[in-house]
């Protein structure tokens, strides 16, 4: 484990540069697995330590979170917005060359337990109906939970189905029931592709029950279910849910 590694799981990996754009298309998602004990808090410590300098050469959405409930516990996950390739590849140079970053990291692997186990990263592109991340304009009294879905399909033109039918009625019926996703992605290079995968922030586990109850049971939803069924087959055949929390110090909230 040394600096790049580091600059690397917070979505600052050199790649090949293309025309810059203004809306944030590329997205890094990484899942660090960590053990009970010292690990949690030492990766927190260092990763808010180094916010500030993140913060300002990331031009896109940043997000720090705790695993609350998914496959592997301790974990913490982090998404990292960019414009494009260019943008990624500016900001990890300007990370690896900043003294502050390179005496913290050396600082965090010191000792005879590193800050994680092991790290899975994820490149993602947001899709042409994925919104952008905004902001919000008040921290909330008490911490939204966040969900991330992950929907595999088992081909290329069965996933092409799943986005079209998100981007076209599924969309309006999460919405009218009380699901807002701020994210919609295809993965680029990461596991279980084809799929799609989404970020949705709740206020509290009870308003998450109750949306994914009333999509359930929406007869518009078992319309267009059994609709894409008869076109495309079972067009998702595999489900991950990760549910997470913001750290205090995350961006995104």
């Amino acid at each position: 484990m040394d600096r790049r590694t580091f600059v690397q799981a917070m979505g600052a990996a050199p790649l090949l540069a293309t025309p810059e754009a203004k809306k944030t298309r590329l997205y890094r998602l990484t899942y660090y697995y960590l053990r009970m004990g010292d690990q949690p808090a030492k990766l927190s410590q260092f990763l808010a330590s180094q916010m500030p300098l993140v913060r300002k050469v990331v031009p896109g959405p940043i997000g720090v979170f705790n695993v609350f409930l998914g496959a592997h516990l301790p974990a913490m996950v982090t998404l990292v917005g960019y414009p494009g390739y260019a943008e990624m590849e500016a900001a990890g140079k300007t990370i690896l060359g900043d003294p502050g970053f390179q005496k913290a990291s050396d600082e965090v692997q010191q000792g005879p337990e590193p800050p994680y186990d092991r790290s899975d990263v994820v490149l993602l592109e947001a899709t042409d109906y994925s919104p952008e991340i905004v902001p919000l304009a008040a921290r909330p009294k008490v911490s939204r939970i966040f969900e991330l879905r992950v929907y595999h399909s088992p081909t290329v033109r069965q996933n092409r189905l799943l986005h079209e039918r998100f981007a076209g009625s599924e969309i309006k019926i999460f919405h009218r029931v009380g699901v807002h996703p701020i994210l919609y992605s295809s993965t680029l290079i990461g596991p279980n592709m084809p799929n799609l995968t989404y970020l949705t922030p709740f206020a509290t586990l009870a308003e998450r029950e109750k949306a994914w109850d009333a999509f359930g049971a929406d007869p518009d939803w078992i319309k267009v279910r059994k609709e894409s069924i008869d076109r495309g087959g079972q067009i998702t055949n595999q489900i991950s849910i990760t549910l997470l929390r913001p750290t205090d110090y995350s961006p995104i909230q």
